[in-house]
């Protein structure tokens, strides 16, 4: 039996409760909600956060949350909401008309947009050129600002709003208000949506998914001076290593040739494992601890044929030197171009590449050009991590180039050394 979806419900305290106890009934598959409640609409991102991957679709109990969380890039998962506008402003409407304070003619509305403002009037019949409305986001005092000030100017009766936090500061401020509350065949409607759209996210996260990595290293002729037995160790540990991280991911590897493997998972586990597909699988630990670079190309399909297929394509795309246009193909065969992660806010600068390899070869002797972290980190005077980091940073920008690891007969891991480009410093 197929278990349970999971749905986070988002959204202010009594809303989430008005969800959950409508709930299973309501969706159409059964479905397990998890509630994350807030004080503010600006703690909606976190909120999403907390819940992680273990939902597989986000209710928010209104447009607000939902865009706030949608901007911040932390959607990772399916997602809907709660609609406001039709009946539930109409029932404001209804509401307001029985305040002897409100004239529905006269009245300042937010969150929704223009034209659902405008349909629910002309469905009553009603004037809206005296309706003052803003769908623009903003902060819970920005809101209240533009309702009191309107009402200050005698341009409305009375607001009708959204937000629960705005309603609360308008009582507080003497303005007459009501809140636009969802209905419960909206609840019901979204409720709906967000069990199918889960549904869906589960089924496209199982998709099968070929992932072809090959070895350049491997695949050239063999030279004199490079003895048969290193490449045969290599490869080894090789499979070694991507049978590790396969397994991580309840994945299975299979050798297809002296240079390459084909690892065979899901769409979900290796989504997972890419970040979203913005980061080649397994290659950087197979740079980091065999010192070689590695082709990736990422399929998917119906079938084992078509997905290999499509992985084969897009190791193509990968060689060709287009691996920023997308590694992966899809079922349709379209490459996968995820979007742009969002840049951290307040983080430390990237390490300047250049100045980590003028320092370097600054202290070379001998013109010797190899390096490894410990000897990187006397010259720095940093750490043997801190070292390590630096060098694969110098790998990333180019400036430097992993080699074969230095076997030795002491035991752990062997010593990774690279050998710095010293040449691109000319002309700099």
């Amino acid at each position: 039996m197929t278990p349970d979806l999971t749905i986070g419900v988002v959204g202010p305290h009594d809303l989430v409760e008005r969800v959950m106890l409508m709930g299973h009934a309501a969706a159409p598959l059964p479905c397990r909600l998890v509630a994350a409640a807030y004080r503010d609409e600006q703690e909606a991102a976190d909120k999403v956060t907390r819940l992680g991957a273990g939902v597989d679709a986000c209710l928010f109990a209104s447009p607000v949350p939902y865009d706030l969380a949608r901007r911040s890039g932390v959607l990772t998962m399916p997602a809907t909401y709660v609609q406001l506008g039709g009946a539930a402003l109409i029932a404001a409407l209804a509401r307001a008309a029985l305040d002897e304070r409100i004239d529905p003619r006269r009245v300042s509305v937010d969150v929704l947009n223009r034209a659902d403002v405008e349909e629910a009037y002309a469905d009553l019949g009603l004037p809206s050129g005296d309706v003052h409305s803003r769908d623009e986001p903003g902060a819970t005092g920005t809101i209240t600002a533009f309702h009191e000030r309107l009402a200050r100017q005698g341009h409305t009766s009375g607001a009708l709003t959204c937000l629960p936090a705005v309603a609360d500061r308008l009582q507080t401020s003497g303005v007459a208000v009501v809140r636009i509350r969802p209905t419960s065949a909206a609840v019901r409607t979204a409720l709906h949506t967000a069990a199918l759209l889960g549904a869906h996210h589960r089924l496209e996260e199982s998709q099968l998914t070929v992932v072809l990595v090959e070895v350049p290293t491997l695949r050239e002729p063999v030279r004199r001076a490079a003895p048969r037995y290193w490449r045969d160790e290599l490869r080894l540990s090789l499979h070694r290593l991507l049978v590790q991280e396969a397994n991580r991911i309840n994945a299975s590897v299979t050798a297809v040739d002296d240079h390459s493997y084909m690892v065979t998972a899901t769409r979900g586990s290796v989504a997972t494992a890419t970040e979203g597909f913005r980061v080649l699988p397994f290659a950087a630990r197979v740079r980091d601890e065999l010192g070689l670079a590695v082709e990736v190309g990422v399929g998917m399909g119906r079938t084992t044929h078509d997905a290999e297929s499509h992985a084969r394509a897009a190791l193509a795309r990968t060689q060709a030197g287009k691996q920023a246009q997308g590694f992966a193909v899809d079922r349709e065969g379209r490459a996968l171009i995820p979007a742009p992660r969002m840049p951290p806010q307040g983080g430390a600068l990237k390490p300047k590449g250049v100045e980590v390899l003028s320092r370097l070869a600054a202290k070379l002797e001998g013109g010797d050009t190899v390096v490894d972290a410990e000897n990187a980190g006397k010259m720095l005077g940093v750490t043997p991590r801190t070292a390590r980091r630096l060098l694969r940073t110098l790998v990333d920008e180019g400036l430097a180039w992993p080699l074969p690891p230095n076997r030795t007969p002491q035991p752990g891991r062997p010593r990774q050394l690279y050998r710095l480009i010293v040449e691109k410093l000319s002309g700099r």
